[in-house]
């Protein structure tokens, strides 16, 4: 039986992991919300974001939280080309034809890293690590509470851009009325490739807080995927005050059920979540009713 301290210690451990989570599924359920698309390339562009931070690192020195502030606009740049210039194009408006062209785009991305860095795990290693922060008798990860800080701070500027920014604004009146929008002369392509550009920027800092403590492989976007889709479905579809929470949550779930369970069954749950989710509430919790 573990002590109210452990248990407490593991779900504040899992808020904080919760956050990065968070910060996944932000950009997907951005995506989601304005081109209603569900991005299967979402996975592998994170690859991509974290494999750019083990390249700083390693072959230039940088620290990884540092490489925040080059990699948000180039990821930025990257999601905006993408959209504008190949998904967009080769789409032609079909739902059905973007989903093959995201799915067709991450099995290219993935290819090309494995081209590049082979199927190698790689990690990184700075000096905090490995530190933990004292509150009270709780011993929290410093880079987790680090995470934890930069999530919220991310979240509240994306809500600022989208709420008190003329581009905000468009994107809302496209997510809302596409055609409406296209009409009183919004620059609707534009405005999906800066929606999409924002999601990929959104996966460059979740990248940044995940290398001081996790691993990376050509293939380990799957993984996070997975749990970022499940966080989306939990919030609903499009709420980004949704998948927040929902990402809080999940990672609570996570880290106790790796507690009491193992480490290898602690995402049983996530998915007993989502399918619970489904049953139940299949707009999830932010969700509008159909």
């Amino acid at each position: 039986m573990y002590s109210p301290q452990i248990i407490l210690e593991a779900a504040l451990n899992g808020l904080m992991t919760g956050a990065v989570y968070a910060l996944i599924a932000l950009g997907l359920t951005l995506i989601y919300g304005v081109l209603h698309i569900i991005n299967f390339a979402h996975g592998a562009l994170l690859t991509c974001a974290m494999f750019a931070v083990w390249v700083a690192w390693a072959w230039l020195g940088l620290d990884p939280y540092l490489v925040i502030v080059p990699l948000v606009p180039l990821m930025f740049v990257l999601g905006y080309g993408l959209q504008r210039f190949v998904i967009g194009p080769a789409s032609h408006g079909d739902d059905g034809n973007i989903l093959l062209v995201t799915l067709g785009l991450s099995i290219v991305l993935e290819n090309v890293l494995l081209a590049l860095f082979q199927s190698d795990t790689r990690t990184l290693d700075t000096d905090y690590s490995f530190q933990v922060v004292a509150l009270g008798p709780l011993l929290l990860s410093y880079p987790r509470v680090i995470g934890l800080g930069v999530a919220v701070v991310v979240t509240g500027l994306l809500w600022l851009v989208l709420n008190r920014t003329d581009t905000g604004k468009a994107i809302r009146a496209v997510a809302k009325e596409k055609l409406g929008a296209n009409l009183v002369g919004i620059d609707v392509p534009h405005v999906y490739a800066v929606t999409f550009g924002l999601g990929c920027a959104c996966l460059a800092v979740a990248a940044a807080l995940l290398m001081p403590t996790f691993y990376v492989n050509p293939r380990i976007g799957s993984a996070f995927v997975l749990v970022a889709f499940t966080v989306v479905v939990l919030g609903g579809m499009g709420s980004l005050p949704g998948a927040l929470l929902g990402g809080l949550f999940i990672g609570v779930v996570e880290s106790l059920c790796g507690l009491l369970l193992g480490d290898s069954l602690g995402q049983i749950g996530i998915f007993l979540i989502f399918i619970a989710v489904l049953l139940v509430r299949p707009t999830g919790l932010f969700g509008a009713k159909a």
